[in-house]
């Protein structure tokens, strides 16, 4: 069984293409972060694998289990590394990672029908990897499939793009999502209301910030130190631009998180200048987001979302994180040390 829930637009499909072995070799897996492209990942290496071969992952046969254990010797997944204590975190996918991957598929599975490479943000493959990938994709070896997974598919290569069947998850509804973590996760209906709007419909976030208390507790923190930063002079933003950048070089991931905070903290303002409040996203925050919202125009909190949009794009360009975070704190409205 498929264990993801609202993405029915792309099952029946997958379903009934694996059912008929009329699966493509190449699938690029698009959506925003925490929604559900690497559950699916999983569900289609064992879908192509199961033993019974219904189209779909049994979820009980040994190598459906595998799989899901992360045991399996021909499911492969690639993808950009956090740092170590004094290294910096790798921020691409490189070449010599890819080429040991596509050494290996060259030969035969060694204990399933299909070997699967899973490449985990492949907008953040080199230039040079994404070459030596396409020329695999264009003349792919048999018995094997390739998932690329991405939050920016505009970032992806066009000429890879092209040579994938892309399928787009979205964010899943508000009556779907508060089901799934009352009945399956035993959250309660208020708690589960509450991760919804969080999460924005990504099941994955709700479901980590339900089961790690921490999860909640640091965006607690940053929510503060957001509020703490546009409250303060130049120093105190372009040390936080610093911090910032260290995280990026440690966790790219979680730096990226932290920018869509920030984001979404700008967006509320909009919000409520546009007299939306119903549709807030940090409640929890919405009297300092009125304070704030109070100083500032329609066009300063525009000016700056987009700001906010251009520096998430050159990080994944990969401009140098110091400068670009010290140039958005330059360009911070000044109304925001109202706060």
């Amino acid at each position: 069984m498929w264990n993801i829930i609202g993405q029915d637009h792309l099952l029946n499909g997958l379903e009934s293409s694996f059912r008929q072995k009329r699966q493509s070799h190449a699938y690029l897996l698009c959506g925003p972060p925490h929604v559900g492209k690497m559950a699916l990942a999983i569900n289609l290496c064992q879908a192509i694998n199961c033993l019974e071969g219904s189209g779909e992952p049994c979820g009980s046969c040994d190598q459906c289990t595998r799989i899901a254990e992360g045991n399996h010797s021909d499911i492969r997944i690639l993808s950009p590394g956090q740092g170590t204590e004094g290294r910096a975190a790798r921020i691409m996918i490189g070449i010599n990672e890819l080429k040991e991957s596509l050494r290996r598929v060259h030969l035969n599975p060694y204990e399933g029908s299909t070997s699967v490479v899973i490449i985990n943000g492949a907008e953040f493959m080199s230039d040079e990897c994404a070459n030596a990938l396409l020329k695999t994709l264009e003349e792919p070896p048999p018995q094997v499939m390739f998932l690329l997974l991405t939050a920016n598919e505009s970032a992806v290569l066009p000429t890879v793009q092209s040579r994938c069947q892309t399928l787009n998850l979205v964010p899943i509804s508000k009556d779907k999502m508060v089901e799934r973590l009352v009945n399956g996760h035993q959250a309660s209906r208020e708690k589960a209301e509450q991760l919804f709007r969080l999460s924005r419909g990504c099941m994955g976030w709700a479901i980590n910030a339900l089961n790690d208390a921490q999860v909640l507790e640091q965006r607690q923190a940053d929510l503060e130190k957001i509020e703490e930063t546009l409250a303060a002079g130049l120093e105190t933003r372009f040390t936080y631009a610093n911090e910032v950048a260290s995280l990026f070089s440690r966790d790219r991931e979680a730096a990226n998180n932290l920018l869509s905070l920030w984001l979404s903290w700008w967006r509320d303002l909009l919000l409520i200048k546009e007299g939306a409040e119903d549709f807030l996203h940090n409640t929890d925050h919405a009297d300092s987001l009125r304070t704030q919202a109070s100083g500032l125009s329609t066009s300063n909190i525009m000016q700056f979302i987009n700001r906010l949009i251009q520096t998430l794009s050159n990080l994944d360009n990969n401009a140098n994180p110091r400068l670009t975070m010290e140039v958005l704190m330059i360009n911070l409205p000044i109304e925001a040390g109202t706060v």
